[in-house]
C-alpha cells in the first residue's frame, strides 16, 4: 500500500532508520534519507533511497530537505541525542542541547511538513521518535527524557490539530533495542538485568521498530495521537 509514496526518513541511516528504510523499500515507497555527519554509513542505502545531508536543528536545512520531496506523504524523524550529563555543572548546557536536538528540531520539521501536506491537500503520516526514558522513570535521564516527553506531548497536540486534514501524527518509544543509541549500552552489559530479572524476554531488534513504522505509515491507518512503546513490556 506504500507503492510510489514519497517518504522522508530523517536520520534514517542509523540502525533503526536503515532497517525501516529497507522494509519500506520492499513495499515500493520512494525514499529520501537524511543523515548528519556520517555520510559513509548513509551510503549503504544509496541503492534504495535518495540521500541528503541535514542538520535538523537548522531551519534552512529543514526547508531544503522538504524541498526535495514535493510529493511528500510520510515523514519519520529518527534523530536524537542521549544528552548525557557528566556532572551537575554540565546540566544546563546538556538540557539546552537536548531541547534543540530531541524536541525543537523534530517538532519544527513535523509542523513544517504538515503545513506542506495541508497546502497540497495530501493525506499524510508523521512518525516521531521518543524513548522508553520518556515513558518510564530512569535516574539521570532528566535532560534527555524531558525533551522527548515534550516531543510526545507536542506530537499529540499536532495530531489533534490535523485530524480534519487526514494527516496522522504518532510517536514510537523504543525500549532496549540492539540498534541505535542503546546498542553500545547493551554491549557493555548495562541492560543485562532486564533479561536476568525477566523484565523482557529478549532485547529488541531494529526490525521490531521498523514494522511499527511501516504500520503507522500505512494509508488509512486508524491510529493517530498515540505513543507506542516497542519495548517488550519494559514499561510495565
Amino acid at each position: 500500500m506504500l507503492q510510489g509514496r514519497e517518504i522522508v526518513l530523517v536520520g534514517g541511516s542509523g540502525g533503526l532508520g536503515s532497517a525501516s528504510a529497507r522494509l519500506l523499500a520492499e513495499d515500493g515507497a520512494r525514499l529520501l534519507v537524511s543523515y548528519h555527519r556520517n555520510a559513509s554509513r548513509a551510503e549503504s542505502l544509496r541503492s534504495i533511497a535518495t540521500l541528503i545531508e541535514c542538520d535538523v536543528t537548522k531551519a534552512e536545512d529543514r526547508t531544503h530537505l522538504l524541498d526535495q520531496a514535493p510529493g511528500l506523504y510520510g515523514l519519520v524523524v529518527f534523530t536524537g541525542d542521549p544528552s548525557r550529563v557528566k556532572s551537575p555543572a554540565d546540566f544546563e548546557a546538556a538540557a539546552r542541547h537536548a531541547q534543540e536536538v530531541n524536541y525543537l528540531g523534530p517538532i519544527s520539521l513535523a509542523r513544517q511538513a504538515a503545513a506542506r501536506m495541508q497546502e497540497a491537500k495530501q493525506e499524510g503520516a508523521i512518525v516521531l521518535f521518543s524513548t522508553m526514558q520518556a515513558v518510564s522513570l530512569f535516574s539521570g535521564s532528566t535532560a534527555y527524557a524531558a525533551a522527548k516527553a515534550s516531543l510526545q506531548h507536542a506530537a499529540r497536540v499536532l495530531a489533534k490539530e490535523l485530524r480534519a486534514a487526514n494527516i496522522r501524527v504518532n510517536c514510537i518509544a523504543p525500549g532496549v533495542t540492539a540498534a541505535g543509541m542503546a546498542e553500545a549500552s547493551i554491549a557493555s552489559g548495562k541492560y543485562d538485568h532486564f533479561l536476568t530479572s525477566g523484565i523482557v524476554p529478549r532485547f529488541g531488534r531494529a526490525e521490531d521498530v521498523a514494522r511499527v513504522v511501516r504500520f503507522l505509515l500505512t494509508p488509512d491507518c486508524y491510529v493517530t495521537g498515540q505513543v507506542i512503546s516497542v519495548d517488550g513490556g519494559a514499561a510495565l
